[in-house]
């Protein structure tokens, strides 16, 4: 993979491909760059791709303390190495730190966002001791598969059935690889509140995607992402629960990016 030095001081890894405009994709909690290996290929066709591991994941580096804006920074370093100005595309609580990055000033041409990590009223918060509640699991080196299962029960919403087979999943040794990240994805999305007054002053064109078998909450919280942006639009897409069909994500990305 390729390198590159965040402000400061923190190597972030990235793999590129593909000629046309530049687009960097920005993942969201658990995963490195290899979640987009099955998307790559169709958005390479038409647009540079630039997929980079998240500080703490992969190949990249990380720093003895964490906050959001190192994070905003990383961002920031791989849009100038992608030429200074670059559309972006985030999911999950990926999508809540493109939307600071995009809050903060970073130079997103235009911004395409997966099902944001939000919770709109009527749906409940994850608890409001989440961040110490992971911080002590993560304190004992042995109970990251723990942490990882807190997060994706009681922050994320699943059943313990849904977490028992997720367990079993090919990907979860990569989740307990990246668990210590998970403090980093409940800094970035604070109250988990839709930022309705930010978003309406936010000028960059968005486009705000959730699947059509997704849960209720990420589809509301997708939907009242979209409606608070004055050039939002939200598109529902086929797919499964916090997933959308590759095929069909990649063309609406092209569309959407190479426009």
């Amino acid at each position: 993979m390729r390198k590159v030095v965040s402000r400061d001081g923190t190597t972030i890894a990235y793999d590129t491909a593909g000629e046309g405009p530049p687009l960097v994709l920005l993942n969201g909690a658990f995963r490195d760059h290899t979640i987009f290996d099955d998307l790559v290929p169709a958005l390479a066709r038409h647009c540079t791709v630039y997929a980079y591991d998240r500080r703490g994941r992969g190949q990249s580096g990380d720093a003895p303390s964490y906050a959001v804006e190192r994070e905003i920074e990383d961002l920031e370093a791989m849009i100038e190495e992608a030429g200074g100005s670059a559309a972006v595309f985030a999911g999950s609580t990926g999508a809540n730190l493109a939307l600071r990055a995009a809050f903060a000033g970073a130079p997103i041409s235009r911004l395409a966002l997966h099902e944001p990590f939000f919770r709109v009223e009527g749906f409940p918060k994850p608890p409001s001791n989440s961040a110490e509640t992971l911080r002590a699991l993560l304190a004992e080196g042995d109970r990251r598969g723990e942490a990882a299962e807190y997060f994706l029960g009681p922050v994320l919403g699943l059943t313990p059935d849904d977490v028992a087979q997720w367990r079993r999943g090919p990907i979860w040794a990569m989740n307990e690889a990246n668990a210590h990240t998970l403090l980093y994805d409940i800094a970035i999305c604070g109250d988990f509140t839709v930022p309705a007054g930010r978003l309406a002053q936010l000028p960059t064109q968005t486009l705000v995607l959730n699947s059509d078998r997704t849960s209720a909450w990420l589809r509301a919280a997708a939907q009242a992402t979209a409606a608070a942006l004055p050039n939002g639009r939200g598109l529902e897409l086929p797919g499964s629960w916090h997933r959308i069909d590759m095929d069909v994500l990649g063309r609406a990305l092209v569309e959407f990016a190479a426009a």
